[in-house]
């Protein structure tokens, strides 16, 4: 069992743990005072850990009634998020009741933005199952959901009350996903931390499970001194967006279908690698990226890639920001105009 406090203007752990999940109610009770809640899930997860979540809420006295979407990027929508605030009126949801997030990156950006704007704002937990949400998105405070204009344009930063993570739920993760996650744990390395990056480079999708704990508790621990010196985002915290602005691109190229946020930050980070560093960090990274089944490229046109890094986030007025890594370990925050962005991506 580890924690981490995470000191942002409302602090809060983050509870590492195997088994966790099914004492989550205990922990939640030492954090929360209600004893009435609103699980909201995906038809994936709800499947496999809403029962035992339900269970050991009870046994601490918490009643909680479940709210369950269509799995996947294409529902983080403003029709959910409605049909979410419906569900919590629908259910006489007040102000000193709460929110569990119970799933991926999806799940949590999700919830974190309903817990925010219902009623002004109301308490929210995070139980993150996934490895992506587990090591980058349930920690920050960053929530949002996604419109026709881009990914996450509209959102609010909210910090959950808690953060529950247990290990044993990466288990039941479908390849895929295992890879998903671990694109942003190369991140994490190729951002802050050498050793990390070489633990990655040394393993593979197949036994990447073995030292999985360990590569939780670090790329945690990296967010957490990057969000406690940066929490709303204007400084160091850009550092966490490497290979997202490509990333991203590629998959609204997709029309976020057939492409997952992982593959997209895979790619991105090599794309922006191979235009700006020496070639033996471009070949260690293509090759840990490879080594967990992502890719390395896309076939979308650059062109066609460009107009959606012009909808980014990161873009103020006529300027963009991107981030390089010049040595592995080291990030970079480089600001240019878009215009000038575009002519460096195609050249």
């Amino acid at each position: 069992m580890k924690y981490i406090r995470v000191g942002t203007s409302r602090p809060y752990d983050v509870h590492i743990e195997r088994g966790s999940l099914k004492k989550s109610g205990e922990l939640i009770s030492a954090v929360i005072n209600s004893k009435k809640a609103v699980i909201v899930t995906d038809d994936t997860v709800d499947k496999l850990y809403s029962e035992a979540l339900t269970k050991s809420l009870e046994k601490s006295g918490i009643s909680a009634d479940i709210f369950v979407f269509p799995h996947g990027e294409q529902s983080k929508n403003l029709h959910t998020l409605g049909n979410i605030f419906d569900f919590l009126c629908e259910k006489g949801i007040t102000r000193s009741d709460f929110l569990i997030a119970l799933g991926g990156g999806v799940v949590g950006d999700i919830t974190g933005f309903a817990a925010a704007s219902f009623l002004r704002g109301i308490e929210f937990v995070q139980i993150p199952t996934t490895l992506l949400a587990q090591v980058d998105s349930s920690v920050g405070g960053k929530t949002a959901v996604d419109i026709p204009g881009g990914k996450n344009l509209v959102g609010a930063f909210k910090q959950p009350a808690l953060v529950i993570c247990d290990s044993d739920t990466l288990k039941t993760l479908p390849e895929e996903e295992l890879a998903c996650g671990m694109a942003e744990v190369i991140k994490y390395g190729m951002i802050r931390d050498k050793n990390l990056f070489e633990v990655c480079e040394t393993r593979n999708i197949s036994n990447i499970h073995e030292v999985m704990d360990d590569i939780v508790y670090t790329c945690i621990d990296i967010k957490r001194q990057v969000v406690e010196n940066d929490e709303f985002d204007k400084g160091e915290r850009m550092i966490l967006n490497f290979g997202h602005t490509l990333g991203h691109a590629v998959e609204g190229w997709h029309n976020y279908t057939n492409y997952t946020h992982g593959m997209g930050v895979a790619a991105g980070m090599c794309m922006i690698t191979r235009r700006f560093c020496d070639s033996d960090i471009v070949m260690r990274l293509e090759k840990c990226v490879e080594a967990y089944k992502l890719p390395i490229s896309t076939e979308a046109p650059m062109n066609e890639l460009l107009p959606f890094c012009a909808k980014d986030k990161k873009c103020e007025s006529s300027s963009i920001s991107y981030i390089v890594c010049p040595e592995i370990g080291n990030a970079e925050i480089r600001k240019t105009t878009t215009a000038d962005f575009f002519r460096l991506m195609e050249g």
